[in-house]
């Protein structure tokens, strides 16, 4: 009896053991490949629409140049990358960017001087002082005679002269229209003020400018250009001298 007990005890005690020892594996069976069978259908870009897609306004992500470019188009582009790369230059960037604000104001100027009818040329030099044989006092502007005057400084070329006869001649004609009271101490701009019409009053204020410009700037003004002036009395007068 005592030994059935020994040999039931040893039995309990190994069979945790012989539980834990793991199966023996199968062997590893080797991997097989399987054909794909499945028809595949193989699918291209379409070029046409792919351009129609380029041509939309609304498929422009960037400043691309467009596909079909003009030869005006990439010239024009050519020029502005050239001189984006210039200014982009760490070395003549910034020469260059302040001589394109100076060549812009230059335009400005030219411009504005054109408008005005002048002549760029006065800046050659000071021009020769004229020499007037009268004054603007009252006795004087009522004995002038222009006609003869203003000829006389047409046929020398003298086109500066012939500008003051002219406005001269124009202030007589409103002092003897009653449109002014003319007297010698008074300014340009108080005549202007005296004038009631207000076109009248916007001609002569324009007349005035291209005066003072010519005269008392010392603009030279050439034969064309002198053209345009006597052509802006002629019309304020309303007949010629």
């Amino acid at each position: 009896m005592r030994k059935a007990l020994v040999v039931l005890l040893l039995c309990c005690l190994t069979l945790p053991v012989f539980a834990s020892v793991p199966a023996a594996k199968d062997p590893v069976q080797p991997a097989r490949l399987i054909n794909d069978s499945t028809n595949l259908k193989v699918r291209r870009f379409d070029l046409q629409q792919m351009d129609a897609y380029r041509a939309q306004k609304a498929f422009r992500y960037d400043d691309v140049a467009p596909l079909h470019e003009g030869l005006w188009e990439k010239f024009w582009r050519w020029v502005w990358r050239q001189i984006n790369d210039l200014i982009s230059n760490k070395y003549s960037g910034g020469f260059l960017k302040y001589l394109l604000i100076a060549g812009v104001v230059a335009i400005f100027v030219f411009v504005i001087v054109k408008m005005l009818g002048l002549d760029l040329r006065i800046f050659a030099g000071k021009p020769k002082v004229v020499e007037v044989p009268y004054t603007e006092s009252a006795d004087n502007i009522h004995e002038i005679n222009f006609n003869e005057e203003i000829e006389r400084a047409i046929a020398a070329a003298n086109y500066r002269l012939a500008v003051r006869l002219f406005y001269l001649y124009s202030l007589k004609r409103l002092d003897e229209s009653a449109l002014i009271s003319w007297l010698p101490e008074k300014t340009n701009q108080t005549y202007i003020a005296e004038l009631a019409d207000p076109e009248k009053r916007q001609q002569f204020s324009r007349l005035t400018t291209q005066f003072e410009y010519i005269w008392y700037g010392e603009f030279f003004i050439d034969k064309e250009t002198f053209g345009y002036v006597k052509g802006d009395f002629d019309r304020f007068n309303g007949k010629g001298t």
